[in-house]
């Protein structure tokens, strides 16, 4: 699926379909740049497993990572994986 640019350029969307949690640092770079809260910021604990953030169980926390909180909303813009300091995106055609 192509789109075109108000001038008419063609332009092909890449939506974000994934964050590699092994990668993200947690940074919250991806989320700043993005208006359509595709991505929300999660702890992953001693276990592997993603947990809401919350004050009491910070430390149990291994680290925070980015993971994908409603897909459907992205736009395909690319605003994320230009700020993304280690790559842990992975972003596809529709």
């Amino acid at each position: 699926m192509s789109n075109a640019t108000r001038d008419g350029r063609l332009w092909r969307p890449d939506f974000l379909v994934a964050i590699d949690a092994r990668k993200c640092i947690g940074c919250g770079r991806c989320f700043k740049v993005c208006g359509r809260d595709v991505m929300t910021l999660k702890g992953l604990n001693e276990e592997g497993e993603l947990v809401a953030l919350d004050d009491d169980e910070d430390d149990e926390i291994e680290k925070k990572v980015m993971v994908m909180n409603d897909a459907g909303a992205c736009i395909g813009c690319g605003a994320c994986a230009r700020v993304c300091p280690t790559n842990c995106q992975t972003h596809a055609p529709a």
